[in-house]
């Protein structure tokens, strides 16, 4: 690409990240390698290196679960927050200043979106965000959290619609034999992830995140390779696979392993979707803590951490193609702290369309796939949101009572008990 970009032709960039539980230890102090992927593609962008005009970043096992669930996660990503906004600004091609738009956290999975304020933040209106919980009892320990935002056709947010950007994080159910629960997962998120009516729309009844303008969905999707039994690779599948990773050929002969890539074939799920050529980098997981390259033999390596993406002018019938151009899709080696790789994409919208529509322009969707809001979104949420506060708690008390264990927590409160029941009995007088 030579010349400038227009721009009114945004550059998006996403990040997400699974940080194993590491709460306020989980991200590394130097995230040029990660948060700043355009000093590696300046070239192709324009004369002079441009910094994207919106970041989304994603987090996924935020802190030890016991603290999510309890509701600790807030002060966690408000040190985040402020860290990754020092970041990018630091390291922005031209030291461009950003605003925190949203953020929102549910247990361990947290989405924040900035915007550059000379441009599109001064655009921006109609701020909203939701979560969902697809853990046991609706719990937050898997589940999404989303940001929906408007960017009007000028200033005059009141008058002009311009278009709605919607990004979703998510976790999905782990384990390579549970790809019928993350299924069941994701169609649960699109039903339960709920947003107001749309601005300028009659309806206002609640919608799901397909109706946006532009549709982002990454994070950690637990989707694993899942190898035939006559495959030759089937037998010890860990050494051969991880061999294989090494060079692009053998890489992208394993997408057709891809439990993702298959069902989006199939259009199982993630109906409308998009996403680049991620057998182009190796497996974000499972890797050894402390190593860049190397692979726990407990997992066979699999792409579970993946960004996929969606825009209004996107044809129904071609669900392979984009008018959003990926510009960059991959991971990063040299963080070891967890046994995931972060990765980062780049995306160029396209133009906005010359005229004001008078509505917000939405994604469009094959005929057979529909999603519908789910009728009871909201009993859902919050009974998965008081199981999460319950065993947090209990969960916590018994954390503290053993000392930074709860199986000794347990083994300490039945000796306790047992110990304070032996006590009263002999304290019983006899007659």
């Amino acid at each position: 690409m030579s010349g400038a970009i227009p721009k009114d032709q945004l550059l998006i960039q996403i990040a997400s990240y699974n940080t194993a539980l590491q709460g306020s230890t989980g991200l590394p102090q130097d995230l040029v390698d990660w948060l700043s992927p355009t000093l590696q593609v300046s070239s192709f962008l324009s004369h002079s290196p441009r910094g994207p005009d919106i970041v989304a970043v994603g987090f996924q096992e935020l802190l030890p679960l016991h603290l999510g669930l309890s509701g600790a996660s807030k002060s966690v990503i408000d040190q985040r927050s402020s860290h990754i906004l020092s970041e990018i600004e630091t390291h922005s091609p031209e030291k461009a200043k950003y605003s925190l738009l949203a953020k929102i956290v549910n247990v361990g999975i947290a989405l924040l979106v900035y915007a550059r304020d000379e441009g599109v933040a001064q655009k921006v209106c109609d701020v909203e965000t939701s979560w969902t919980g697809c853990g046991p009892g609706f719990m937050g320990n898997k589940g999404a959290v989303g940001v929906r935002f408007r960017v009007s056709d000028d200033t005059d947010n009141e008058t002009r619609p311009g278009e709605t950007y919607t990004f979703v994080c998510a976790h999905l159910t782990a384990h390579q034999h549970k790809l019928q629960h993350r299924i069941a997962d994701f169609h649960h998120i699109v039903g339960t992830l709920l947003f107001p009516g749309l601005p300028f729309s009659e309806d206002k009844s609640p919608t799901t995140m397909y109706s946006t303008s532009h549709l982002f969905f990454l994070g950690d999707l637990n989707f694993r390779l899942d190898l035939p039994k006559i495959h030759p690779m089937f037998d010890n599948a860990w050494a051969h696979i991880s061999e294989a990773l090494g060079e692009p050929e053998t890489r992208e002969s394993l997408k057709e392993f891809d439990q993702l890539f298959v069902e989006r074939r199939k259009r199982t799920i993630f109906v409308g979707f998009r996403e680049g050529d991620f057998w182009q980098f190796k497996c974000t997981y499972k890797h050894c803590l402390g190593a860049v390259d190397q692979y726990d033999t407990k997992r066979v390596p699999a792409w579970t951490d993946r960004i996929m993406y969606t825009t209004h002018s996107d044809s129904p019938d071609n669900l392979e193609t984009s008018r959003i151009r990926n510009l960059l899709y991959i991971y990063i080696p040299s963080y070891t702290i967890s046994d995931h790789k972060p990765i980062v994409s780049l995306f160029l919208l396209p133009l906005p369309p010359s005229e004001s529509l008078g509505t917000i322009p939405t994604i469009a969707l094959p005929d057979f796939y529909t999603p519908k809001p789910d009728s009871l979104a909201t009993l859902k949420r919050y009974t998965g949101h008081t199981l999460d506060r319950i065993v947090g708690v209990c969960w916590w008390l018994l954390t503290l009572f053993g000392a930074g264990s709860a199986v000794v927590g347990i083994f300490n409160f039945i000796v306790g008990a047992t110990a304070y029941k032996w006590w009263k009995t002999s304290r019983s007088p006899s007659f």
